[in-house]
């Protein structure tokens, strides 16, 4: 039953979507004066909000990316691809 290995993808078209979104995110994280890598990576590992800023907007905007795209993006941008 788990002998293959299974497959995930996601339609390519909303990188850019997403890479946006994280930027806002980042811009908005720095503003309030947070460390925006350490609240990223806090809310990935744990889906939990709050590590994400009210500020312009940031939490919800995040909360519209799927964890699993959102980090298909960032291993895509980091290996070049």
């Amino acid at each position: 039953m788990f002998d293959k290995t299974m497959t995930f993808s996601f339609p390519s078209d909303r990188e850019a979507d997403i890479k946006t979104t994280l930027t806002a995110v980042y811009d908005a994280l720095k503003e309030k004066g947070y460390n925006p890598i350490n609240q990223i990576v806090g809310y990935i590992l744990s889906e939990d909000p709050t590590y994400i800023t009210t500020h312009n907007n940031a939490r919800s905007l995040i909360r519209r990316i799927d964890r699993d795209e959102l980090l298909q993006v960032l291993v895509r941008s980091y290996l070049g691809e």
